[in-house]
């Protein structure tokens, strides 16, 4: 999987970070602080990119590949990520089922859009009240999107929290989920990273791809 990690919070509780290692788990970098980056100035926001990612790298072993604001990004953020010029790919995107070029400065860049509609924070809000709820939600997504694979490729994000899958009752859903997509055949259950990797790969940006991007934006 994929852990979206604010340094800070990470570089304070080294039994998780260790426990991340050891598993091999993709770390997306979430900030250095638990803070909405539109509420920085540029200046600001330069700087704790850099320090979020000195963080993790010190933490983790490795410097971290993608980036995802908390609560969306500022009107600097792609700039300055482009600027630092280290990230795979960027997750600041809530809008479509496939990764996707853009052109930020003159420079291509990767978003692997997130998604909301999956989200097991619904379980706060009342959208979700069971573990039913949620597993067939999930299911009907995914149901849908494996049709359309047919015929091109789809990508689902499911976010997670541990203070909200990890009861029980809400988990045993997930468990559910996990079994169902597995019964399948032609299913890839990657990190995030592996999905960047894959599309600088196979679909290389190319002049012209970034006016799809604005198209489906």
């Amino acid at each position: 999987m994929t852990i979206f990690a604010c340094a800070l919070a990470l570089e304070r509780h080294p039994p998780a970070a260790a426990a991340i290692r050891e598993a091999g788990h993709d770390i997306c970098c979430h900030g250095w602080r638990w803070i909405e980056h539109y509420k920085l100035t540029k200046e600001q926001e330069r700087e704790h990119i850099a320090l979020a990612i000195e963080s993790l790298t010190r933490t983790i072993g490795s410097r971290p590949l993608g980036w995802y604001c908390r609560y969306g990004p500022s009107v600097n953020t792609r700039a300055l990520v482009t600027e630092e010029g280290g990230f795979l790919y960027d997750s600041d995107a809530y809008n479509d089922e496939l990764p996707y070029w853009v052109l930020q400065d003159g420079v291509p860049r990767l978003v692997v859009p997130y998604s909301l509609v999956t989200n097991d924070s619904k379980f706060g809000r009342g959208v979700f009240a069971t573990s039913d709820d949620y597993f067939t939600f999930l299911r009907d997504q995914f149901d849908m999107l494996y049709a359309e694979g047919a015929t091109a490729p789809k990508m689902m994000s499911c976010g997670l929290h541990l203070r909200t899958i990890g009861h029980p009752a809400r988990a045993v859903g997930l468990a559910r989920f996990l079994d169902y997509i597995q019964g399948h055949e032609r299913v890839w259950v990657p990190r995030r990273l592996e999905i960047a990797q894959h599309w600088h790969k196979t679909f290389p940006y190319q002049p012209g791809m970034e006016q799809i991007a604005r198209v489906s934006s």
